[in-house]
């Protein structure tokens, strides 16, 4: 239970401090960044599978083409959500991307609605309804839909989704959504190359080319301290760590990058708050 804590918590302190390294690289463009953080994974993800003799699966797949559908389609979904988080770090929307994991486990619920067929309690319903509220308040004050935040909890939501259904684990099924990415990455790093547009070989700064490098740990670590830990405690539990994640990036919005955090803006993340505690008491209690 403590071992499962313990890596679960440092998954998500992990995903919480990704502003500061995307912030780090904020002269590479966001489409060379996800492509270097697809290529140094696979990577990274091939060592860990060649050390742990975890190949096996791979040979399974040719005959499984639903499978490999499925994880095409996750593949795009987390593809899309990375580029997303890098631009809008890079752009100074590191609040509006810290409200887009606030609500995603509200998305998750409602994702089990209306594809799985999972009924709702009274209790799920209100938080909905209350998050909801909170969202149009944020547009009202704002003029505008977060839509930075919506779209990443929807797409971060519908790969949660795919991940739940699918037939592969954690480090498998990573390792085959970055190996489907991975020609695409590779094309595009050498069309940057032939331009003279790749940010590996024109910056002068051996720092960028070293975070570059460590973008493979970076998104491989997390992930796989998350699937270690997510089996050895309860849901409850990890449902409540996984706000550590957003609540540091949001300190880190308002404390270190500086961004506006108004009274109106605070009122729409009162009433999210309000809907994810909701949600987690409604859930404590209807396990005691």
């Amino acid at each position: 239970m403590r071992t499962g804590i313990l890596s679960a918590a440092l998954a998500f302190l992990c995903w919480g401090l990704f502003p500061l390294y995307f912030h780090a690289l904020s002269a590479v463009p966001p489409t060379e960044i996800l492509v270097h953080r697809v290529l140094w994974s696979l990577l990274f993800l091939a060592i860990v599978l060649t050390v742990r003799r975890q190949w096996k699966w791979l040979a399974a797949l040719r005959g499984q083409p639903r499978v490999m559908l499925s994880f095409a389609l996750s593949s795009l979904l987390l593809s899309g959500n990375w580029l997303l988080y890098i631009w809008a770090v890079n752009s100074g929307h590191v609040i509006e991307a810290s409200l887009g994991y606030f609500i995603n486990p509200l998305v998750n619920v409602m994702l089990g609605y209306l594809v799985l067929k999972e009924r709702l309690r009274l209790g799920q319903w209100a938080a909905i309804g209350l998050a909801g509220l909170g969202v149009l308040w944020l547009t009202w004050q704002a003029g505008h839909m977060p839509w930075i935040a919506l779209m990443l909890a929807a797409s971060f939501g519908g790969y949660g989704l795919m991940r739940k259904t699918a037939a592969l684990g954690a480090l498998e099924g990573l390792s085959f959504e970055t190996m489907i990415l991975f020609p695409f990455a590779l094309g595009y790093i050498i069309w940057l190359t032939v331009h003279g547009q790749n940010s590996f070989i024109t910056t002068d700064s051996d720092n960028v080319r070293w975070l570059l490098v460590a973008a493979g740990p970076i998104t491989a670590v997390p992930l796989l301290l998350f699937a270690s830990g997510a089996r050895k405690i309860p849901l409850s539990v990890l449902g409540l760590l996984q706000y550590i994640g957003p609540t540091i990036q949001l300190s880190l919005g308002i404390f270190l990058f500086h961004e506006a955090f108004t009274s109106a803006r605070l009122a729409g993340f009162a009433l999210i708050w309000s809907a994810l505690a909701l949600y987690a008491a409604e859930g404590m209690l209807k396990k005691t």
